[in-house]
Formats: structure tokens, sequence, C-alpha cells
């Protein structure tokens, strides 16, 4: 168990509680004791508990209503109950209703240890399901819209870093949503109530990114008119988003990078030095690395940033969210134009599904809004798309409710003899790499026609690559991957 744990002994018996919190000792979990119920909730209240050891038998209360009242929490503790033989059938009971294990006493350390371990495994998985099941069902999360499992992912990790002042460094496609995410972050941190404040280091003349980061006095250059506060005065207590990154002069990147360690910065042209409480993030649409290698990017500063790390995936790979953010658009722009566009033709979604995106989200958002604002009617038609979407075909999507491709004629040889019957895997990888193959290395459109999702795809490749496999992939054309 190498997570570090709160566990809660809930033991009237204090001869008892100090044996089984002696034998929890070596685990370097944290341990804490209550002698009755009223105890074991005020502790409940103070902190995150992550397992009960629970005697049933307290001197002012029940064990079981401690149990049930446990149950109905949003995160609810693994509970093993300690018994004594007389009280066997209760233990059985307080296990049917919702109980990890139980305990008959007298027992030895390592079963102690061991029921632990399985209860704590136990209530890992089920919050695991939990949070999976959460982000299936939910199509809208943190002001982005999609269910793909690409962007399930990324909703993980932004649920588990917000709860952290840990520098994020998220990579990306131009259009991806990058100051979406790192918006999200901010306002799912304990930093919320403060200020989160973007820099794009790019749009910004190199003449005036220090000034504009660290703030100036009256009189430091010419233009300074004023004394003027930073955006690391303005982000103090909250969240400073710099995106591109790599674009920032390297002599700023050095003071960034000190202002990083230190928490310290100094306004141009002051002497004075002050403080900034700050959670960094920061973004770029390049290879991060590859800008360290050719100099334009500071390695130290680069790792000092890339503590969490989070890859926006682009829009062509995100199957039918495409659909979905093109729908929201629609209602969106729909209702500011006072239009009653209402949906797409088929053939018009399965262009967009077609389609590329190499502008992403943001494409495909301006795409929506010219089709809403030039044109007329209910339904969006194809003749109402840019030029861009002319040339794109896609066949009318049929609504599948299965992942598991469709092999409509097998592209092996015969089955003549039992020596003939090739292992249903093999078969199944072969069909879709020849499919792939078939469509000029289009994944998405593979996808299509095996009616399947392109995450299945993703998935099952991941499984059939070994890492030199996965070395040669890589330096694929781009367009192999879809």
């Amino acid at each position: 168990m190498s997570k570090t744990r709160t566990i809660l002994i809930v033991e009237d018996s204090p001869s008892l509680a100090a044996t089984y919190s002696a034998q929890l000792g070596p685990t370097g979990h944290r341990v804490l004791v209550a002698g009755d119920g009223k105890t074991a909730y005020a502790l409940m209240r103070e902190h995150p508990v992550d397992c009960l050891l629970l005697d049933l038998n307290l001197p002012d209360m029940d064990g079981l209503s401690i149990l049930e009242e446990t149950r109905s929490w949003q995160q609810p503790p693994a509970v093993v109950v300690i018994t004594a033989n007389a009280s066997l059938t209760t233990a059985v009971s307080a296990v049917r209703q919702g109980a990890s294990d139980y305990l008959v006493k007298p027992f030895a350390a390592a079963r102690l240890l061991t029921t632990l371990e399985n209860a704590l495994a136990a209530t890992d998985l089920r919050r695991e399901v939990a949070t999976l099941r959460r982000t299936v069902e939910q199509a809208e999360f943190g002001g982005f819209t999609g269910r793909s499992l690409p962007m399930q992912a990324v909703y993980r990790v932004i649920e588990a870093a917000g709860r952290s002042d840990a520098s994020v460094f998220i990579t990306g496609e131009s259009g991806t949503g990058k100051e979406l995410t790192a918006e999200a972050l901010h306002r799912s941190s304990s930093r919320r109530e403060r200020n989160f404040v973007a820099l794009n280091c790019g749009a910004i003349p190199k003449e005036l990114m220090e000034s504009v980061v660290f703030g100036h006095i009256k009189g430091s250059f010419t233009g300074a008119t004023a004394d003027q506060e930073g955006a690391a005065a303005r982000a103090d207590g909250g969240t400073l988003f710099l995106d591109e990154l790599g674009e920032m002069d390297p002599l700023l990147q050095t003071k960034l990078l000190r202002f990083i360690q230190t928490g310290t910065y100094q306004r141009v042209g002051e002497s004075r030095t002050r403080d900034a409480d700050i959670r960094f993030i920061a973004a770029t649409n390049r290879d991060p690395e590859e800008a360290v290698r050719q100099g334009r990017l500071r390695e130290d500063l680069f790792y000092r940033l890339h503590v969490v790390p989070i890859r926006m995936p682009p829009l062509r790979d995100r199957g039918e969210d495409i659909l979905l953010i093109a729908r929201k658009f629609l209602a969106q722009y729909s209702e500011l134009e006072g239009k009653p566009m209402r949906r797409f033709a088929a053939d018009v979604e399965a262009r967009f599904l077609a389609y590329s995106w190499p502008g992403n989200v943001r494409q495909l958002q301006n795409v929506i809004r010219s089709v809403v604002v030039l044109g007329e009617g209910e339904v969006v038609t194809s003749s109402m798309l840019p030029p861009l979407l002319e040339h794109v075909t896609g066949e009318p999507l049929r609504r599948v409710t299965t992942e598991v491709p469709t092999l409509s004629a097998p592209m092996s040889p015969s089955i003549v003899t039992a020596d003939d019957i090739e292992p249903l895997a093999d078969v199944e990888r072969q069909y879709i790499e020849q499919a792939i193959a078939a469509c000029s290395g289009n994944l998405q459109l593979a996808a299509r026609r095996l009616r399947i999702s392109p995450s299945t795809i993703y998935r099952k490749r991941e499984t059939w690559t070994t890492p030199c496999e996965a070395v040669e992939l890589m330096r694929l054309p781009k367009a192999y991957h879809g």
C-alpha cells in the first residue's frame, strides 16, 4: 500500500484500539482513534477518512447506524466491521449493507493488514468507475462539449490537477481549447475566487513583454507616463496563464524562471522586490521539446513548468464530439441571430465528420457562425456550407449502439479445413489495418466505413503495438493517423 491513507479505528476498548493502531503502524498510514460514535463523526468531519475499522458495539450508538450513514456520502470510506463470534450474523448483515469486509475477534495482525488492503483497493476501484461513469455520461465539462475518450482523459487530469497548485503545461494544436483548459483548472482550484490572468506571449511586442508581465514605474522608459502594475500583481493569489510560452524572449524567460522559483519580482525601473503567490499554467501549439533543442525555450524553465502535462486532442480525433459541438454552436448562434435553424442534414453531418478541421474547434465555430448568418430555413443543407467543405464527401450517418466491428466480408483466405482457422483477434486486426490502408491511411474514414468509433481503433492499436512498432508508427505521415 504505497499511498498514504487515513484510517479511523472506532473501538470502545482502549487496549484493543491501541493494539490495532500499533499493528497498522508499519503501513505508514495516518491512524485516528475514536472510542464512541460521537467522536467518530467529529473526526470524520475534520478529516477525509479512507477506511473505518468499525466495532459494532459502541457505548453511545449502534455501529450499523454509522455504516448506513457513511454509505450515503458522495465519497464513502471503506468499512471493515470488527465483531465477536456471538455477533457474526450481524457482521454478515453489515457486509450485505455495504461493509467491505468483517474481522472476528481475536485476529492476527497479518489478517488485519490484508483485509485493510483489499478494502482500500475495492474502494479505489469503485471511485474510479464512478469517475468514468460521470465523464461518459457528461457531455459538458468545465466549458467543454464532448464525451469522447480523448476528452475524458483531459477531464480527469483537470479534476485531479485542479486540486493542486502544481504547474501545468498544456500542448495542442491551435484552436483545441488550451486557454479553456487553463480556465477550467483555475475554476476547479482553491484559487477560483482570485484572478485568472491570461497572456499571449506571441502577441505582445518583445520590448513591452517585461512591463506587461511585471509592471513598470513612471519614467522607466519612453511612454511610461504613470506607474503600472503587471500581470504578476493582478494574478497574485490566483492563476497566471502563459500562452505560446516559446515565443517569449529568452532574456525574459530567465527573469520568469527566477520569479517562479522565488515568488518575487521587480517592476521595470524599480529596485523594490515584490512578492506574489501564483499558480502557473503554460501552453504552446508547438513541440516544446523541439523548442528546447532549438534554444527558443529554456530547458530549466520548461521542466519547472512541465509538472503536470496535458495534451489537447485535435478535433479530428474526437469522433462524434464534432457533431455535439456543431449542434451546440448552431443553437447558440441561431438564437443570437434570431434564425430558425435547428438541425443539420445527414450529409452535412457526414461532411463534418469526414473533414480534418485543421483549425480545430475554433474553425468549426467560425463555420457554424457563417452558416447561420448567411443561411435560411430550419435545416442546414450542404449548399449552405463554405467552399472549404464543398469537396468533402461522407456517407449519411448510421447510428450504432456497439463499438464491435462488423466484418462484412473476410479479407483472409476461406476456411476449408480446421487448419485454416485463424484466431479471431488476428483476423480482426488484419481487417482493420486493411480498411485503413484502403482509405489511404485516413483512420476517421476507415472507422466510419467499419461502423465503429475511431477511439475503438485507437484502443485496439495500442494493444497491438509493440514498443518498436510504436516508434515506427510515430514516423509515419500524419495522414496515416487520421
